[in-house]
């Protein structure tokens, strides 16, 4: 058996396997992630991931980015600072958000590695289409519950397993850079376990807000 890579539970077992991969269940946060013997080399990601993204993604992550932002500053009706987290917003729609008062970091492994921001801290967080990637959900997680302010909000764009699945037909899983998958049970799960609340989630869309200052539970 495999430990789960977010949980840390040993007691996973399989849930699903191919000709190029196994998946394997979590029974506690509900996480399903991929053999870790099997994921893609780092070379291979940076070659893949080394480039912009298509016009088309650039829109997809714009279209989620701008109208949250929108959002929280009529919750806040202040300026905000945030970080874009795994992706690269374009120019055009970072002009649009400077011009409305609010400051944008981005991170990016591959095309923007600038770590000096991941020494902040954010009245929110966006990560878009990201989750999916994470080779190791649980320090990613714990870094993104240091990033975020006490109140602030991370909102989160990822395909979400459902109940009643059928995952062998499901085309995201065939992805070989999709390495973890998340269901609403494994949100509610870091909700309860790490001082945020759930406040929506369902179809690609999940949004909480940190509540408590100790971060990251140990018993996580």
């Amino acid at each position: 058996m495999l430990s789960c890579p977010l949980c840390q539970n040993s007691s996973c077992s399989i849930f699903y396997q191919d000709k190029k991969r196994s998946f394997y269940s979590c029974p506690r946060c509900c996480l399903i992630f991929a053999d870790g013997r099997s994921q893609l080399p780092p070379q291979a990601l940076k070659q893949r991931f080394s480039q912009p993204s298509p016009a088309k993604k650039q829109q997809q992550l714009a279209n989620f980015v701008l109208p949250l932002l929108d959002q929280l500053h009529q919750l806040t009706a202040s300026q905000l600072h945030g970080l874009n987290y795994g992706r690269i917003l374009d120019a055009a729609s970072q002009q649009i958000i400077t011009e409305q008062g609010h400051l944008l970091e981005q991170y990016d492994p591959f095309i923007a590695p600038n770590h000096q921001v991941l020494r902040h801290s954010y009245d929110f967080i966006c990560c878009y289409r990201v989750f999916e990637h994470f080779r190791n959900p649980q320090r990613e997680w714990a870094l993104l519950c240091r990033l975020l302010k006490t109140g602030g909000w991370l909102a989160i764009s990822t395909r979400m397993l459902s109940d009643n699945a059928d995952f062998g037909k499901w085309h995201y899983k065939n992805n070989l850079a999709h390495v973890a998958f998340f269901h609403a049970k494994t949100f509610s799960y870091l909700a309860e376990n790490s001082g945020f609340t759930l406040l929506f989630a369902a179809d690609d869309f999940i949004l909480m807000q940190k509540t408590s200052e100790s971060g990251i539970n140990p018993a996580l």
